[in-house]
């Protein structure tokens, strides 16, 4: 299930919310604006956003009166068999109410928050207040064929009708231990199988995820042929795709389109193992070769991967199978395979922009990114900001000028198989994470970093900020220039001014000054003095979306290094770019345009 959205309206619910947030994984607080503060995400509209929200599928948590989310939910109810899970939860925690989706997640959501509140989950639904399960909504790892035929058979089990439970693969204690009566042979009946099987009426058919589907393949092998391949393999058997747990390879593989687009057509992970663990498998192979072995260190990676997956206890049930490019084999588990502790997935890392930090000013990106990672990288004073949303994650927090050790980390982190958010401030393309970590994928050699599955997020940047605050000085041409000299020789720096001078652009100065660095400032405000009004207006913002933020306008020639520090960013206007009373605004001739028109 995809991390549940928990709406909070007003800060009577805040605290439970919060509750909620760090007991469920990879939940996220939505906040109203102006009156939740701390939120993940910020929304104007509620009806509208919980709109939003269920038409994308996501597990709703609202923290206020059902009624609210009824109403705001009603003319989107059209097929109950789609709908996401809704849950109203009382703000004190004292209830939690599944109205939509009871099958489909919302029970167990329900369950979990009143265990996280100490609350009561109001669960309503017939089957499993009578019987203990619900077959329309069977534990993970097992899929149903023809759900189709799941009300039937329910209602039967209800009343106390006759059911025969035909268990062919899988642990079948789901169903023995609840309260439901089954016998031997009967006109209705439930088949637990991994054999393809498409039931009727009277057979519900569910699918437990017993079989490992491993594969090899060369470099750049079309998806289209390793699908193939595999469905091929599947058919012959009479295998169900639906009882495919996972698709498991060799690890430098992680990064190959063909597997992954494999894993994707089946709705499942991709796992992959060291050499070394799928060389143990070698007396268990039917196809061990020393081919294979002279070049990845193992002597079977199909067949190899399929048994590790599977574990001791699982035997190989389709030997290798291949076409020019590709191999497949597939091994069976007595009891339903849990992909998530097989082997490692591919490792994923989003580099992050948070803006300058507040969660209003965080994208719905960022912030859901950040909360499916399970290792935060960054500076210290960056992970602090993201307050709750870091609760509960591995902390990885450098000093300010380690960047380069940080990259290392995370790529590092993530060529493991972790799921690793490198958080930046601001954008992080601009100044920012994202171009050393690209810089150092290019110049060293690493495999297991280039394997590494990566993202990057974008942020409000400090330009953007301050010109947000200040008006609109942006509203024509500009260009960004870093006074630092650690990376870049003064000569470049000067030589972009004067062209940003000469060139009449809006100017955004990052890093104008440091402890040591004094003369930075001077030297560029004299620079752009030579091309552009004394009376030229500069926009001095510092600690933009923190506590302390301060935005003020000075004259180009009044400019001080007095007056600025280590968190101020400047942007200096054009010689276009006006000043009111209020605010700053470079014009893109639109007035004139007008004057012009016929």
């Amino acid at each position: 299930m995809r991390g549940a959205a928990i709406i909070c309206l007003n800060p009577a619910g805040l605290e439970t919310a919060q509750t909620l947030r760090r007991a469920l994984p990879k939940a996220q607080i939505h906040g109203l604006e102006g009156r939740v503060e701390d939120a993940d995400v910020s929304f104007a509209d509620t009806a509208a956003h919980l709109r939003a929200l269920f038409e994308a599928g996501r597990p709703l948590l609202g923290v206020c009166a059902a009624g609210i989310l009824i109403r705001a939910l009603a003319s989107q109810l059209k097929d109950k068999h789609a709908e996401s899970p809704v849950v109203a939860v009382a703000a004190d925690g004292s209830v939690a109410v599944p109205l939509l989706g009871g099958h489909h997640g919302a029970n167990q959501l329900a369950q979990a928050a009143a265990r996280a509140l100490g609350g009561t989950a109001a669960i309503t639904t017939a089957g499993d207040l009578r019987l203990g399960l619900a077959l329309d909504e069977p534990p993970p790892g097992w899929r149903l064929a023809n759900p189709e035929a799941a009300k039937a058979i329910m209602a039967a089990l209800l009343s106390r009708e006759p059911v025969a439970l035909k268990a062919e693969a899988g642990n079948a204690a789901w169903l023995t231990e609840s309260k439901a009566l089954f016998t031997d042979d009967a006109a209705l009946s439930i088949r637990l199988t991994a054999e393809a099987a498409p039931g009727n009426d009277s057979e519900l058919v569910i699918h437990p995820a017993v079989l490992a589907l491993g594969v090899g393949c060369e470099r750049h092998t079309p998806p289209a042929e390793l699908i193939a391949l595999a469905d091929e393999t599947l058919a012959a058997q009479g295998l169900a795709r639906q009882a495919v747990a996972c698709v498991v390879s060799l690890d430098v593989k992680a990064d190959e389109a063909a597997v992954l687009a494999l894993a994707e057509s089946l709705g499942v992970p991709a796992r992959f193992f060291d050499a070394a663990t799928l060389e143990a498998e070698t007396p268990r192979l039917e196809n061990p070769s020393r081919t294979v072995f002279a070049a990845v260190g193992c002597h079977g990676v199909a067949e190899g991967a399929a048994l590790a997956a599977g574990g001791p206890e699982a035997r190989l049930i389709v030997a290798k199978h291949k076409t020019r490019r590709a191999t497949c084999a597939i091994a069976q588990c007595p009891v339903v395979i849990d992909a998530a502790a097989v082997g490692r997935g591919r490792g994923r890392l989003a580099i992050i922009g948070i803006g300058p930090g507040a969660a209003d000013w965080r994208s719905p990106e960022a912030s859901r990114l950040i909360a499916e990672a399970g290792d935060l990288v960054g500076y210290g004073l960056y992970l602090d900001l993201l307050g709750p949303l870091a609760d509960g994650k591995t902390r990885h927090a450098y000093d300010l000028g380690d960047e380069e050790t940080r990259v290392r980390a995370a790529l590092d982190l993530a060529a493991g198989g972790k799921n690793v958010a490198l958080v930046c401030s601001g954008d992080a393309g601009i100044y920012a994470m994202a171009s050393p970590l690209f810089e150092l994928l290019d110049s060293e050699n690493e495999a297991a970093w280039k394997r590494v599955d990566i993202t990057v997020a974008p942020g409000i940047s400090a330009l953007q900020a301050a010109a947000a605050r200040a008006g609109a000085p942006l509203g024509h041409d500009f260009c960004a220039i870093s006074l630092s000299d650690l990376l870049t020789p003064w000569a470049v720096i000067e030589r972009r001014l004067q062209a940003a001078a000469e060139g009449d652009f809006v100017v955004a100065l990052y890093n104008p000054v440091s402890q040591r660095r004094r003369q930075a400032l001077p030297k560029a405000r004299d620079i752009l003095l030579g091309h552009r009004p004394a009376e030229t207006p500069v926009i001095i913002a510092r600690n933009l979306g923190r506590p302390g933020e301060a935005v003020r306008r000075v004259a180009l020639a009044a400019l001080d290094v007095d007056d600025v520090d280590m968190l101020t960013l400047l942007i200096v206007g054009s010689s276009q770019t006006r000043a009111t009373d209020d605010w700053v605004y470079t014009p893109r001739g639109y007035r004139d345009k007008d004057k012009t028109t016929p």
